[in-house]
């Protein structure tokens, strides 16, 4: 009886093991990046939303009701923090001390997506997953195929470019 327990402890050890494995540290980063808003400290209790790209937000903030979105046509002022998965921060209009202003096109597509969702004064911590951040491009302190983590706050919609 002993040695079947045993067989029995040892098989389901090995199946879950096997189950539990990934191949690629991809998925694990992934995975790992799905968590990010909570794992983030976040203090919002808004739910995570994931798009068919593979973008994920989290609204931590909602601006004044009756706001529009900014178009693709449209240029943004915002402030932001961009940081890889591991924390690290590699861009901070904060820590520059002044917001920024550009294109809604002229941004990587994971922002291009975002934006056109946001509203002037919302506040948003979103994930982008390197397929719609900047792919296999290793960029300043980017690494290739890195997804990337953002604090965005939509200050103002600017207007047509």
């Amino acid at each position: 009886m002993k040695r079947s327990s045993l067989s029995f402890a040892l098989s389901t050890a090995l199946l879950l093991l096997m189950t539990s494995c990934e191949s690629s540290t991809k998925t694990d980063a992934s995975k790992k990046a799905a968590e990010t808003p909570a794992a983030a400290g976040t203090a919002s209790s808004s739910p995570v939303v994931t798009r068919p790209s593979g973008l994920r937000y989290q609204v931590l903030a909602s601006g004044p009701a009756g706001e529009v979105s900014p178009t693709l046509n449209d240029s943004v002022t915002v402030h932001y923090k961009g940081t890889l998965t591991n924390g690290t921060v590699f861009d901070s209009s904060y820590e520059r001390g002044a917001p920024a202003t550009f294109g809604v096109s002229q941004v990587i597509p994971g922002w291009t997506e975002a934006l056109q969702l946001m509203k002037p004064g919302d506040q948003w911590l979103i994930y982008l997953p390197a397929s719609i951040a900047y792919g296999a491009l290793a960029t300043g302190m980017i690494p290739a195929n890195s997804d990337l983590i953002f604090q965005v706050h939509l200050l103002q919609v600017v207007g047509a470019q």
